[in-house]
């Protein structure tokens, strides 16, 4: 199961899963993660510790983050206006998860 929560305060998303993927399947698990028609993948940055999948929703930039170390994933807005579409963003997604 996969729970979503957006936290005001950190202007993120924040993505817990039981399944979280392995430092090598993240790029498969974040694009299948997206697939929505409302999104856009863009590139894909993959680092020692941490990747990021850029992607794009209503004309706005964000970024899906993994950190292998802390097992954690969440998406970040790209900007002050990608920040204030990220609470429809966080809708849309938990929609697509239903």
């Amino acid at each position: 199961m996969t729970s979503l929560i957006y936290d005001a305060e950190y202007e993120i998303i924040v993505i817990n899963s039981r399944d979280l993927p392995n430092d090598e399947d993240f790029e498969l698990w974040a694009t299948l993660f997206l697939h929505a028609p409302a999104i856009k993948i863009a590139d894909f940055d993959a680092g020692a510790d941490r990747h990021q999948l850029r992607f794009h929703f209503t004309d706005h930039s964000f970024n899906l983050n993994f950190e292998h170390y802390s097992e954690s994933v969440w998406i970040n807005a790209e900007g002050v206006e990608a920040a204030s579409v990220l609470p429809k963003l966080h809708q849309y997604l938990v929609m697509q998860l239903q």
